[in-house]
């Protein structure tokens, strides 16, 4: 529920750090037909060029608003969404939050409240000059979800900074329909928050290139893929819910340790200055942030299974043409990921590689922890002697 678009199909960029390849009809084809993903939000539709071209598919007959809202395209349904900076008096820097609406009208009355409020209404992640406030209670009279995005990030999230953040300073928990928790975080961890209690934790990729669509994402029970069904799953109601989230190990995340500012060494908590080179900057990492802010009492609210998921990307010694061959035979990476067997996977690959998917699966792997800006590495496992 977190894609971006790196250009429109006129080559304009939409996210300035996002790649080129994902134009909207990539993220489309690859998110149904290579990842296996039933409903997907695009985070970048209040761009003029992208609310054009998807006006334009429903013209040409290859997408249909759904009445419940969204948009099916293909067997895919696109739930239209946007991601906008907020930073008002009440922030203690910029902060990142998601915005779904469900029909192209609303997203277009979405971008044409933004306009006089935004520098730049055509790239993505844009400022809002403005209140959050505002921004909150627009998008609620218009029928819309609004969901702060990975909120325990060091750069552009809720927790942030500062020591003493409460989501209460900054929003109305009234009107919000969920919290996003990074690749950094998991459940466990997001759960020793007490005033995260009330609401609905969501696992998404924050994708800035193809390959990352669906690295983190959760499963729905709904009636049907639309918006209404998944605004219900958000408010758990009517036996529609989250029924697990899926993500990657914290470890994996950018930004999960620590690190010294300038050389990149973990910096331990409490420390006044790095071990390695002196500087007394540091980035701080999210199991740090969060720890700072848990406080005495936690969150013991019943939660969907949280289920560690490790990208195919990740997978050492996996290239991408052995990857095409896996996909082209097994299926889509849940197919791969999940429920491919040994003999189906050693039929396209070597051994050791089937047997680090499959211990991939099964929570086998070791992990060298990211932190800084830098993703955490999957360890190669030595192939168990059975296998030699």
């Amino acid at each position: 529920m977190h894609i971006h678009i790196g250009a429109s199909q006129t080559g304009k960029a939409i996210k300035i750090t996002g790649s080129r390849s994902l134009t909207l009809r990539n993220i489309l084809r690859v998110a149904k037909h290579v990842k296996g993903m039933d409903v997907i939000g695009i985070i970048d539709c209040h761009s003029p060029e992208v609310l054009q071209e998807l006006k334009e598919l429903e013209q040409n007959g290859y997408s249909q608003e759904l009445e419940e809202g969204g948009l099916l395209i293909d067997g895919l349904t696109l739930i239209p969404g946007a991601e906008i900076e907020i930073n008002d008096e009440h922030c203690k820097g910029p902060i990142h939050v998601l915005v779904y609406m469900p029909s192209l009208a609303t997203m277009e009355s979405l971008s044409a409240w933004l306009t006089p409020r935004m520098k730049n209404i055509h790239l993505s992640s844009q400022r809002m000059y403005g209140s959050a406030l505002e921004l909150q209670e627009f998008v609620k009279n218009a029928g819309g979800l609004f969901i702060p995005a990975h909120i325990f990030t060091p750069f552009k999230s809720l927790y942030g900074k500062g020591v003493d953040s409460s989501l209460t300073e900054v929003l109305d928990p009234a009107l919000i329909d969920g919290v996003e928790l990074g690749l950094s975080s998991n459940t466990e961890m997001a759960s020793r928050l007490e005033e995260l209690s009330p609401f609905t934790f969501l696992t998404n990729s924050d994708a800035h290139s193809l390959e990352k669509i669906a690295r983190e994402y959760q499963m729905l029970s709904l009636k049907k893929p639309s918006f209404k069904e998944f605004k219900m799953a958000l408010q758990g109601k009517n036996g529609r819910e989250i029924i697990a989230n899926y993500g990657l190990n914290p470890y994996l995340g950018k930004y999960y340790n620590s690190v010294c500012e300038t050389c990149f060494e973990v910096y331990p908590p409490n420390s006044v200055n790095c071990v390695k080179c002196g500087s007394k900057k540091f980035i701080k990492g999210v199991n740090d942030r969060i720890n700072e802010l848990q406080g005495t009492r936690t969150s013991k609210v019943n939660r969907p299974p949280y289920i560690h998921q490790i990208p195919l990307e990740f997978i050492p010694g996996l290239g991408p043409k052995s990857l095409v061959k896996l996909r082209e035979a097994i299926g889509t990476d849940m197919d791969i990921i999940h429920s491919s067997t040994q003999s189906q996977l050693e039929e396209i690959v070597k051994p050791a590689i089937a047997e680090q998917i499959l211990s991939a699966r099964n929570g086998e792997l070791s992990v060298q922890i990211g932190g800084g800006g830098t993703y955490g590495k999957v360890i190669l496992n030595h192939p168990s002697k059975s296998k030699k």
